[in-house]
């Protein structure tokens, strides 16, 4: 359903909203309370029902609702002092008085009309162009808990490998992963992604012998349109994924050539049991808390001592300890950051056409050694051999924000929400949006994003120097304090005077207005 009022269109099913001919960037926790008040527009909503709608049970401050609020006005071309389409109801709440005109897409009103012989798959949000696929958490039968890392293992190289054909749209392994404990139908979780294709199946593991069984399905339909079962020896565990990914590829698209197959191909290491250690430490490192890290670090190490040519355990040793500098957790700055730089170039040399190895070592790169350029040309080349890669979507959409491309940045990580629009690192994208939106001056959406990051990732250390500065720069002090007061618990010996060595913030007048947001929350000088 998409509802048209003043200038705008608000599209409940692409989750986007326009204003003339541009479309608008808003937090997503901005976008729901928008959608609310529209759908509810015929009565008073109250400051209860906003916050259970949607936040949920989560527990927030007024001043939290009055940001996104404001947020929201501001999206729409509204303000507080005109109120000309969300009025404030003193001591009631909030309606939406615009007029407003409900639309149904084209398909929806031929439908009504004409029952069509046989569905068509729809497409991925923004992909009408291209076929799109999903592929869900492979079960794992293997009777054992402790293996169930190797079937989504499994299920993320399979991934990899469709992900490099151009021409298909692929749902980020994150995303499909949000369903791995939802008892839903197929059906609803294709319709929930926006794809026309899944991919699902098992994992059976005992002793040295592997058995893989998955099926395609028309998420429109429910029919299924292929189905196979392969059987080996571990030792041939990536020439049975391999075999995986054509078959699905000549399932969805039998033209395509021999060759743009075997692209689909991908093999990561050759080593099974440094591959065990890659993806426990893949596990740990998705949670992004401090005692997550330290975990995931030393699996990492394990990968590539097992095997010395593996470049993505190189590249996500490096980011390890990317991140933990960001958060200022490094035990040894000066070391960490040398040996942090060492392992992200030796994933770059190991890893010249592995994109993942490319994302995270590039990143690193350019945060540790200081280098933005290089970072970026090896993040825009993981980009050409795999433009399907979210994580290489909003790793550059960083790079370019420290580098004073706002713009640009909001655009990357934009692109990135879409391709995996649950991900476990949607924090890190909402918070680079904030960013950006904090140099462009625009505060009240900075805060938004920020607190929505906030509330996935509280001790996300930058995600809290964003609330402070950008409360504080929108004249909001004593809100900003109360978010200092976070930050200087998360940090205690951040100071104005080392914020450069904490963030590389290129641009000297961007720089200013973080510093001086800073500044009036209540950051020492020195």
């Amino acid at each position: 359903m998409r509802f048209q009022f003043s200038d705008c269109m608000l599209d409940l099913e692409r989750r986007e909203l326009t204003r003339g001919a541009d479309q608008v960037s808003i937090a997503p926790r901005a976008f729901d309370l928008l959608a609310y008040l529209v759908e509810n527009r015929e009565r008073v909503v109250s400051k209860s029902d906003l916050l259970d709608a949607v936040w949920g049970k989560r527990i927030v401050s007024e001043s939290t609702l009055t940001s996104h609020i404001n947020a929201v006005r501001k999206a729409i071309g509204d303000s507080g002092g005109e109120q000309a389409l969300v009025r404030t109801i003193a001591r009631k709440g909030f309606r939406f008085v615009g007029d407003v005109t409900e639309m149904a897409y084209a398909a929806e009103s031929a439908a009504v009309e004409k029952k069509p012989s046989r569905a068509t798959p729809q497409p991925a949000q923004g992909q009408a162009h291209r076929p799109s696929i999903a592929v869900l958490p492979f079960q794992n039968l293997s009777g054992d808990p402790e293996q169930a890392y190797f079937a989504d293992g499994m299920v993320e190289d399979i991934i990899t490998g469709l992900s490099r054909l151009r021409w298909l749209f692929v749902i980020a392994r994150n995303s499909s992963f949000a369903y791995q404990s939802h008892a839903m139908d197929a059906r609803e979780i294709g319709r929930a992604l926006g794809v026309g294709y899944l991919l699902e199946g098992s994992v059976r593991k005992a002793a040295d012998r592997i058995r893989i069984t998955g099926q395609l399905i028309d998420v429109c339909t429910g029919a299924h349109l292929w189905a196979d079962r392969f059987e080996g020896a571990s030792g041939d565990i990536f020439e049975l994924q391999d075999r995986i990914a054509t078959s699905v590829v000549g399932a969805i698209a039998p033209q395509v050539e021999l060759a743009e197959i075997e692209r689909a191909k991908h093999k990561p290491t050759d080593s099974l049991d440094a591959y065990d250690c890659y993806l426990r430490g893949l596990a740990h490192l998705h949670r992004g808390n401090k005692d997550a890290i330290e975990k995931a670090l030393p699996l990492f190490h394990k990968a590539f001592d097992i095997d010395p040519d593996f470049a993505a355990a190189h590249a996500m040793a490096a980011w390890c300890y990317f991140w933990r500098r960001v958060n200022g957790w490094s035990e040894d700055r000066a070391r960490e950051t040398a040996e942090g730089t060492r392992l992200a170039r030796r994933a770059v040399e190991l890893g010249r056409n592995d994109a993942l190895a490319l994302t995270r070592a590039g990143h690193a790169l350019a945060h540790l050694a200081g280098d933005f350029d290089i970072g970026i040309a090896l993040i825009d080349r993981a980009l050409f051999l795999n433009p399907n890669l979210a994580s290489a979507w909003f790793l550059g959409g960083f790079l370019r924000i420290w580098r004073g491309e706002s713009e640009s940045a909001i655009e990357h990580f934009e692109h990135a929400m879409r391709l995996s629009p649950v991900d476990p690192e949607l924090y890190r994208m909402k918070s680079g949006i904030a960013m950006a939106h904090l140099f462009a001056g625009r505060y009240d959406a900075a805060t938004a994003w920020a607190e929505d990051s906030y509330t996935d990732l509280p001790s996300f250390l930058m995600t809290v120097s964003i609330i402070a500065a950008s409360r504080a720069l929108s004249g909001r002090l004593a809100e900003a304090q109360q978010a200092m007061e976070q930050l200087r618990k998360l940090d205690p010996a951040l100071r104005i005077t080392n914020l450069r060595k904490w963030l590389p913030i290129n641009r000297d007048d961007n720089f200013a207005v973080f510093a001086e947001g800073l500044r009036k929350a209540g950051l020492p000088e020195r």
